[in-house]
């Protein structure tokens, strides 16, 4: 059964998913994928996430997917507990995905029942497709990319940062366009969605 935890920003949501995981969170692994955030200029959400999880008393397995073996990528998302996937490039990162056949190895994982945990970029690689996201994020990152085909476990798609700066006028402007054409679920900083089975809904934090 299918488990995701969806955010925006998962420091501001990080009590929702305490709740959401059900666990035990002391001693548990995590493979800490920051890849998306390697072409970004600011990168202080990946620390923030990284210390909210250790404080949980998860156990952070960093894995850069562009400097791992396809082994080493392999082993570190099917041994640990869950796997986290940061914000940053959403176009950077599903093309070096593919190109360690990650992508594949994290869809087998969630369909196993391993708990996803995607912030912003590594949210959005969960639909079925990350064309839509040409209005936030610079597809030219991605030079050797040839199709925008995403992870597909969700038949929706991941719209974060809805009103919250700097990307509120851009979140809008890509509701207007894409509102009639696919299934968006826009998302703000303080709020997640949780996908539990067939069950998917939103929630804020208190």
């Amino acid at each position: 059964m299918r488990k995701l935890f969806l955010a925006s920003s998962f420091k501001d949501s990080a009590g929702i998913f305490k709740e959401f995981a059900k666990d035990n969170l002391h001693g548990k692994t995590v493979t800490f994928i920051p890849t998306a955030s390697i072409v970004e200029k600011e990168r202080s959400y990946v620390d923030a996430a990284r210390e909210s999880l250790q404080k949980m008393g998860l156990i952070i397995d960093e894995l850069e997917v562009t400097s791992a073996t396809h082994d080493e990528v392999s082993n570190k998302l099917r041994r640990n507990d869950y796997i986290y996937v940061s914000g940053g490039n959403t176009f950077f990162l599903l093309q070096e995905l593919k190109k360690k056949d990650a992508d594949t190895v994290i869809i087998e994982q969630i369909k196993a029942g391993k708990l996803f945990i995607g912030e912003s970029a590594g949210a959005m690689i969960t639909s079925p497709g990350i064309e839509y996201v040409k209005d936030m994020d610079d597809y030219r990152q991605a030079g050797q990319m040839d199709t925008y085909e995403a992870l597909n476990v969700v038949d929706f798609y991941p719209l974060p940062h809805h009103t919250n700066f700097p990307f509120k006028r851009t979140v809008e402007k890509m509701i207007a366009k894409y509102q009639s054409q696919l299934k968006l679920f826009p998302i703000s900083n303080s709020q997640a969605i949780l996908v539990d089975g067939n069950d998917v809904r939103v929630e804020q934090t208190a």
